[in-house]
């Protein structure tokens, strides 16, 4: 299979009817030597409907996967399609594709995930956002040995080989603890500093009970679950 060199951004979207349009239609105005793909994730607002009626690259998932589900989907499509590089975007404005094209120059470099880091320049930042990154990143140095300032940035570039992965294997969320078990499989992982914009419209799933849930259960998967985790 031919590869395409050009950078396929997945936008992984539910319930973003008051996003979607600015997202995509940004990427269409300033960037079009990217590509791209929303895949809805079973939305119950008027997400699909937006993108059909504006001609957006479109898939349509009938039901809500959740995102790793989602993603997947679109790691697939990147896959059977061929791109060398998929980059993970959320569908929600807040990521901005100015930084996509110093991402690519890293992965240039033989890196197989480069994430958008919003905490590499090192700058000291005690908000809960910056103090449980730390700790997931310090999940992942204590199991890999490898520092990683920012695991929960949801601004990921993956490699072919790392969208092979992603696209034919179970258990295989976008999320700090597969990062971990990918390096622990000899992954290479660099970050790039970025910036990352407020929401505008919609609601963030990530009320604080659930950011310390979600907290509680990456660390008890990078400390423990991923010991026995087999491809």
């Amino acid at each position: 299979m031919e590869l395409r060199e050009k950078v396929l951004v997945v936008i992984p979207a539910y319930n973003e009817e008051a996003n979607i349009e600015g997202v995509v239609g940004e990427l269409e105005r300033n960037y079009p030597e990217l590509d791209y793909i929303v895949v809805n994730d079973g939305s119950r607002d008027r997400t699909a409907q937006i993108c059909r009626e504006h001609g957006y690259e479109l898939l349509d998932l009938p039901v809500n996967l959740g995102l790793a589900g989602c993603f997947q989907a679109g790691m697939k499509y990147a896959y059977l399609k061929g791109y060398r590089y998929a980059i993970q975007f959320d569908g929600d404005g807040q990521h901005c594709p100015e930084y996509i094209e110093s991402m690519r120059a890293k992965m240039d470099e033989g890196y197989d995930i480069v994430i958008g880091s919003r905490f590499v320049s090192g700058k000291k930042d005690l908000s809960p956002r910056m103090i449980g990154s730390r700790l997931i990143g310090g999940a992942i140095f204590l199991t890999t040995g490898v520092r990683v300032k920012d695991p929960t940035s949801g601004m990921r570039m993956f490699s072919r080989e790392m969208i092979r992965e992603f696209a034919l294997n179970l258990n295989y969320g976008p999320e700090p603890d597969t990062v971990s078990y990918l390096l622990k499989q000899g992954a290479k992982v660099a970050e790039v500093p970025v910036k990352i914009k407020e929401r505008t419209g919609g609601e963030s799933y990530l009320k604080p009970v659930v950011a310390a849930r979600y907290m509680a259960r990456m660390l008890i998967s990078i400390l423990l679950i991923q010991n026995f985790r087999k491809r």
